[in-house]
C-alpha cells in the first residue's frame, strides 16, 4: 500500500482533503496495485475544524510520524496565510517532506510549502486569487498562475479547491497509467483533463485605481466606449499627453501597457456578455470592440485558454 498523508490545519478547505482522498481511495477500489492508504495529520493529533465547520480527526501529529510516506499533500484554505506562520506546522511539513517520495499542495497549501522552503527554485501554482501574493512573498518561486497543476520534479502544486482532484488524478496516472485515472474520473464524474487553465474561473479584472485623476477618468471612459477608438494615440490624446509619456505613466501606475489593459478590459466585458446575454458572437465582438468573432476567439482563447462558445456553455446564466 502507498501511504498518502494529507496535512490539515484549523480553517482548512474541506474539499482540499476530501477530493484527493476520494481519488486515491477510488483508485484502490478500482484495482490499483499497489493501492493507497489515506491518513490525516496536523501539527497536533486530534479534531481539526475545517472552514465550513466540519471537524475531521487528524490521527497523527506530524512531529511523531515515523512510517514511510509515498505522498505528502498539504491542504489549503483562506486560513493558510495564518497557518504559514505556525512554526510547528511548517517545521512538521519540512520534516515530512524529507521522508516522502512525493510532496504536493492543494490551493493555498502552496504557501505552507513555500514557507517551508520546499518551493525555492521550483515552478508552482496556487488559487488564481493568490498567485500574486505567492509571487511577491516568495520571489524564489516561479509562480505559474494559470495552471491547474504544476509538477516540478517530486513537488506538485495545484490551483484552488477542486483542482486537488485534478492533481490527484494526475498522480494516479503517474503511479499506474492513464486508463486507471480515466476510470477514477468516470467513477467520480469529473474531467480527467480539464480544458484550459484556471483563468476561466477567475473573477474578471478588478479596475486598478491609479493615483492620477486623469487616468481614473480615462478608465471609466474606456469601459463606456469599448467599441470606440482605444488606440495608443487616441488614449494619449484624451489624457493630454504625448504617446511616449502616456505609455510611461500608464505602465507605472497600472502595471501594464495601454494595449494590454485595453485587451483585458474588452475580454472582461465579453465574459460578462457571454454569461448574462444570448447575444451572437458577432454582436459580442462588436459590442466590446473586438470587431469580428475570429478576433474574439483568438484573444479570448489567449487570455482564458478556452473558446468563447465553450465559456458561455459553462458559465452562462441558465
Amino acid at each position: 500500500m502507498r501511504t498518502v498523508l494529507i496535512v490539515v490545519f484549523d480553517g482548512f478547505q474541506l474539499l482540499d482533503l476530501a477530493g484527493p482522498a476520494d481519488v486515491f481511495s477510488s483508485a484502490a477500489l478500482l484495482g490499483a496495485r499497489p493501492g493507497y492508504r489515506v491518513e490525516v495529520a496536523s501539527a497536533s493529533a486530534g479534531l481539526v475544524r475545517s472552514a465550513c465547520g466540519v471537524e475531521v480527526m487528524a490521527r497523527h501529529a506530524l512531529g511523531s510520524w515515523s512510517e514511510p510516506v509515498h505522498t505528502l499533500l498539504v491542504a489549503g484554505g483562506l486560513a493558510a496565510w495564518a497557518a504559514s506562520g505556525e512554526d510547528g506546522l511548517v517545521a512538521g511539513i519540512r520534516r515530512g517532506a524529507g521522508w516522502a517520495e512525493r510532496v504536493g499542495s492543494i490551493c493555498s497549501g502552496a504557501y505552507l510549502l513555500a514557507q517551508a522552503g520546499l518551493l525555492d527554485g521550483r515552478r508552482a501554482t496556487t488559487h488564481w486569487a493568490g498567485g500574486e501574493l505567492l509571487a511577491s512573498r516568495f520571489p524564489a518561486v516561479t509562480t505559474e498562475p494559470d495552471r491547474i497543476y504544476v509538477r516540478d520534479g517530486p513537488v506538485w502544486t495545484s490551483a484552488g479547491v477542486t483542482a486537488g482532484i485534478d492533481l490527484a488524478l494526475a498522480m494516479v496516472a503517474d503511479d499506474h497509467d492513464a486508463a486507471l485515472a480515466r476510470e477514477v474520473a468516470r467513477w467520480l464524474v469529473v474531467y480527467l483533463h480539464r480544458p484550459g487553465g484556471q483563468s476561466q474561473f477567475s473573477a474578471p479584472m478588478a479596475a486598478e485605481a491609479p493615483q492620477r485623476n486623469s487616468l481614473r477618468a480615462l478608465q471609466v471612459w474606456m469601459e463606456e466606449n469599448l467599441a470606440g477608438d482605444l488606440s495608443l494615440a487616441a488614449l494619449a490624446m484624451r489624457a493630454g499627453m504625448s504617446t511616449r509619456h502616456f505609455s510611461r505613466v500608464f505602465a507605472a501606475e497600472l502595471g501594464t501597457t495601454p494595449a494590454r489593459y485595453v485587451e483585458r478590459v474588452r475580454v472582461g466585458a465579453a465574459r460578462r456578455l457571454l454569461e448574462t446575454t444570448d447575444q451572437t458572437m458577432d454582436r459580442v465582438a462588436s459590442t466590446v470592440g473586438l470587431g469580428s468573432p475570429d478576433t474574439l476567439y483568438r484573444i479570448f482563447h489567449r487570455h482564458l485558454g478556452i473558446p468563447p462558445g465553450e465559456y458561455r456553455a459553462r458559465f452562462a446564466d441558465q
